[in-house]
């Protein structure tokens, strides 16, 4: 059985013409390799969040339900998000 599969893929202008850039600087060898490098990457990050989210989110998880009065009203999140958009459209 092959190691490998033949996929056709329709990509916007914008990242064809990143991929064709990435080749004829001579940073990858196939366009082939560009999208195996992306996916690499994506695995990565995807791989980042859950670990992320078993060990710190399940942390966080398990404090809120240790002591429920931590946590805010949507009211509250909603004033919160509020306040920081305009701080940061100030900034």
């Amino acid at each position: 059985m092959r190691s490998t599969q033949r996929f056709s893929v329709i990509l916007p202008n914008e990242m064809a013409q990143m991929v064709k850039a990435k080749v004829s600087s001579g940073e990858y060898a196939s366009e082939s390799e560009v999208v195996c490098d992306g996916l690499r990457a994506l695995q990565a990050s995807d791989r980042a969040l859950e670990s992320c989210l078993r060990t710190e989110g399940a942390a966080a998880y398990d404090k809120l339900r240790a002591d429920p009065s931590r946590t805010l009203g949507i009211d509250q999140v909603r004033q919160n998000l509020a306040h920081k958009r305009k701080r940061h459209a100030s900034v």
